[in-house]
């Protein structure tokens, strides 16, 4: 069995959205006579707690990237000293480093050759040297415009390694606990307001309004969000809705998603939870990044916002456009409309038809 580190240094998206990637590393390269493979996941503090739902990862090391997260850590020698040590003393001779079309690999190649890592494989646009035994160049090797979950297991590919016989290439997490008990048992929409940037967010108000028309139109509505963010979850929920706030870690959160009959969240880490347990998206998305790359991967979605508004691909994180005009032009009707076209499985969008649920229909 070979020790091999899979790096997503990013949020608890990206960290999801490499799922695929990861399954097929801890396959090994078993169709070629080899054993499947331990599985050490690097990431970020932001994406640990979803590394270690990932199946196929056998360990999770967190390392804050100073050239990825922001605000940006010192580089200091003790903190690359730290991530060195750590790779060295795990006996790690092969890496698979995972990364968007904006990021470089090769910071990271360098400290993990520092670190006696024998393989590593990325993807470059840049000359790699010594850096990287397997470069991929973006635009060349493969296209830029494809979910991001297939990029990376491209990558993951191109090192050698394929997913097990029977595996969808979807987007999975392990086990989910039961939360009847905090949500009942009766059918409900998640709503989750929240978003990581300013840029990506539906108003509050809007939310609250799309939560008020699904409770009229019959709909019992649950609505989700983390410390951080228990003023906005009551002011969506108001009376009647019931807000769940600051009560979940990722994992009950994946419970609340999983037994959902649809989710409504913007481009953030929860969407893509929801789609890790199979639970249709409407999906609130800023253009400030592609939609083919980001967007809920494998399962039915509704795609709502202007994807050809002026801030398309600035990657902006406060909006560059007065007025928000490509989510705030998004009227709570849609999204209710939405709602209603996922749950009855006429969704005019959909990226994968899921087996595993049935709509329920009231």
């Amino acid at each position: 069995m070979g020790r091999v580190l899979v790096a997503r240094l990013d949020s608890m998206g990206d960290v999801l959205l490499a799922g695929p990637a990861v399954r097929a590393v801890a396959n090994g390269r078993a169709q070629y006579g080899g054993s499947t493979n331990h599985v050490v996941m690097l990431c970020g503090r932001q994406g640990e707690a979803a590394a270690a739902m990932l199946p196929g990862v056998a360990e999770v090391y967190s390392w804050d990237s100073p050239w990825i997260m922001n605000p940006a850590p010192r580089m200091t020698g003790p903190h690359a000293d730290r991530l060195i040590e750590f790779v060295r003393n795990s006996r790690i001779t092969e890496a698979v480093i995972l990364t968007s079309f904006h990021q470089s690999p090769l910071p990271l190649a360098l400290l993990l050759r520092l670190a006696g890592v024998e393989r590593i494989t990325g993807a470059s646009t840049d000359y790699a040297g010594s850096l990287l035994d397997v470069r991929l160049k973006p635009g060349e090797d493969f296209p830029e415009d494809q979910p991001e979950a297939e990029r990376a297991l491209g990558i993951a590919e191109a090192a050698g390694f394929r997913l097990p016989a029977g595996d969808d290439g979807k987007l999975h997490v392990g086990s989910v606990p039961d939360v009847t008990g905090l949500v009942g048992d009766e059918p409900y929409v998640v709503v989750h307001p929240g978003a990581a940037v300013p840029a990506r967010a539906w108003p509050p108000l809007h939310h609250a309004a799309a939560v008020e028309l699904l409770q009229g139109a019959g709909y019992r509505v649950v609505v989700t969000g983390g410390p951080a963010e228990k003023s906005l979850t009551a002011t969506v929920a108001g009376p009647s809705a019931l807000d769940l706030g600051g009560r979940t870690d990722l994992s009950t959160m994946a419970g609340v998603m999983a037994g959902a009959d649809a989710v409504v969240s913007g481009n953030t880490g929860p969407a893509h939870l929801a789609a890790a347990v199979g639970t249709p998206v409407a999906c609130l998305f800023s253009p400030v990044v592609p939609a083919i790359r980001w967007a809920p991967y494998g399962v039915p979605l509704e795609l709502l916002g202007d994807q050809n508004a002026p801030c398309r691909m600035s990657r902006a994180r406060v909006c560059p456009v007065p007025g928000h005009p490509c989510l705030d032009s998004v009227s709570p009707e849609e999204v209710v409309a939405a709602v209603e076209r996922l749950i009855s499985g006429v969704s005019s969008f959909s990226t994968h038809v899921s087996t595993r649920r049935k709509a329920r229909n009231r």
